[in-house]
């Protein structure tokens, strides 16, 4: 983004500190989760069903999204959603057991899912696509940031002052985020006015899903989300109560994970926008694959848990910014809103299917261990395999030419 112009300069920043807020607001619950149940008596092995929630939640939000995000100025959108998402993180601090958890982890799916696809929207109208690798790289930079910062400091408060104090804390900086963000953004209304593939409301979302590139793109999404997200909600327990971990050393095991995302995270854009999606994706998926296998397949592990994490974190951040920036490039700018929020549906219950689903193949044991983790981590090595070759059909199949931006 060095020689990019200001506004896009700033429009990226604004874009990058809204999904720092999301991303927190979703990473946090799982690490935290062990202190949680603790506290609110709730099982362990329920970790999953939580994140699940939030995910299920987010889908279903995505699809009445695709109904109408279209229809409204994308700054005036995102603004709302973002309310929305502080609102139902102070109502989880409130919260005084699993069901009163549960719903507002719900209620910030609901927001925090349009968040995301109107983030990605705003990103792909300002930024074009020759150098929208390295944008989605600095932007996807806001999850490293949350692990590298934002979870070892939400750990450190919640062992400090309990552990509500991250979700107020969290609440907070989507209050001070929505403020930035009005000043920062600009009004993006030219979608407005251009016409889009099969018309408004239900009938344009039936015609932009029987495109072939658009199921293509959305089967890619699935299989990206739900091959990690069976092993990422379970990870903090994992370490912990398999591998003896230490509690107090924990925040600096995700400090260590969103170091190595970090520093990695925009190389990875710019070697998308270089060598191209498919080949930096595959990369990424192959080493992701052995170190679940060295990692959790295997008990004990192959390698220490601080290695572990930093090479999940490093090979899932490849993999991640050459999935986004493909899927970015799928859309015309009329219906870029609808596309992301449908995407946005898709991934939510991509992750949502695969947290439930890590739910009913593992157990605890009479030692608090998870047992049948290398089942798990099979089956997420499996679904993982079949990316390279859904990287390459979305690739193939992009349109030669990416319309002007609209700033």
């Amino acid at each position: 983004m060095d020689q990019a112009p200001p506004p896009e300069r700033a429009v990226v920043m604004a874009v990058a500190c809204i999904q720092f807020v999301n991303i927190l607001d979703f990473v946090m619950v799982m690490p935290l989760g062990p202190d949680f149940c603790e506290a609110l008596g709730i099982p362990t092995s329920d970790l999953g069903l939580l994140a699940g929630s939030y995910t299920l939640a987010a889908a279903i939000a995505g699809v009445i999204g695709s109904l109408v995000l279209e229809r409204f100025d994308r700054k005036k959108a995102v603004l709302c959603a973002l309310i929305g998402l502080s609102v139902a993180t102070a109502a989880a601090a409130l919260a005084t057991g699993k069901l009163s958890l549960l719903l507002a982890r719900v209620l910030a799916g609901a927001f925090g899912g349009p968040a995301t696809a109107l983030s990605y929207a705003i990103v792909a109208d300002v930024v074009p696509a020759g150098r929208r690798g390295r944008a989605i790289g600095t932007i996807m930079m806001a999850f490293s940031v949350a692990a590298v910062l934002g979870v070892p400091v939400g750990l450190e408060a919640a062992r400090l002052a309990g552990w509500r104090a991250p979700f107020v804390g969290t609440a907070f900086l989507g209050a001070v985020t929505v403020l930035f963000a009005a000043r920062v953004l600009p009004s993006l209304r030219d979608h407005l006015a251009a016409p889009g593939a099969g018309g408004p409301g239900v009938r344009g979302m039936v015609s932009l899903l029987r495109a072939p590139l658009v199921r293509s793109s959305f089967a890619m999404t699935a299989f990206t989300l739900c091959s990690v997200f069976l092993i990422i909600p379970n990870i903090s327990a994992y370490v912990q109560e398999n591998l003896g971990f230490p509690r107090e050393h924990l925040g600096l095991l995700y400090l260590g994970g969103g170091i190595a995302s970090f520093a990695s995270l925009r190389k990875a854009g710019g070697l998308v926008d270089r060598y191209g999606a498919t080949k930096v994706g595959t990369a990424g998926a192959c080493v992701l694959m052995a170190t679940i296998y060295a990692g959790f397949g295997i008990f004990p592990p192959l390698i220490p848990a601080p290695v572990i994490f930093v090479l999940f974190m490093l090979s899932s951040a490849f993999r991640n910014v050459a999935h986004t920036t493909l899927t970015s490039k799928v859309p015309g700018p009329a219906e870029r809103a609808r596309f992301l929020s449908l995407q946005s549906t898709v991934q939510h219950l991509s992750t949502s299917t695969g947290a439930i689903l890590s739910t009913h193949v593992l157990a605890v044991g009479g030692d608090r261990k998870l047992v049948h983790m290398d089942r798990l981590a099979l089956v997420s090595i499996s679904l993982c395999a079949f990316l390279p070759v859904l990287f390459y059909r979305v690739e193939r199949r992009l349109p030669k030419a990416d319309p002007a931006p609209s700033v």
